[in-house]
């Protein structure tokens, strides 16, 4: 099975954005939007950092009942956010994913498409 890797994008306002995805292709953790590519770079070696403790990671319900989680920086800040998730098992299932696929240095770079 194919390994997990980043891409990393510029969205339509001119921010920058990366999703990790694993092997299969689903996006498993999206980032927040950074004002440079140089930011998002940084995230993303944030997530390589911390992905493999799962102590970083925090499962939340949703309003609507379902369940995602954060990874979360050693200075606490939130770097990731996952899909949704039915249920609270679903969900761990998902950290265990970025556990794996979180270290990888694939990173494919989309900032010169258009988004």
């Amino acid at each position: 099975m194919a390994n997990g890797h980043y891409d990393l994008k510029k969205a339509k306002n001119g921010q920058f954005h990366f999703n990790l995805k694993a092997g299969n292709g689903e996006i498993i953790l999206t980032s927040e939007m950074y004002a440079s590519k140089a930011s998002a770079e940084n995230g993303i070696s944030s997530v390589q950092t911390n992905a493999p403790e799962e102590a970083q990671y925090e499962v939340k319900p949703s309003k609507d009942g379902q369940f995602y989680f954060v990874l979360k920086a050693k200075n606490h800040q939130v770097i990731g956010v996952s899909e949704m998730y039915t249920t609270e098992s679903a969900a761990k299932k998902g950290i265990l994913s970025v556990v794996k696929n979180g270290p990888t240095a694939d990173i494919r770079d989309h900032t010169q498409q258009t988004a």
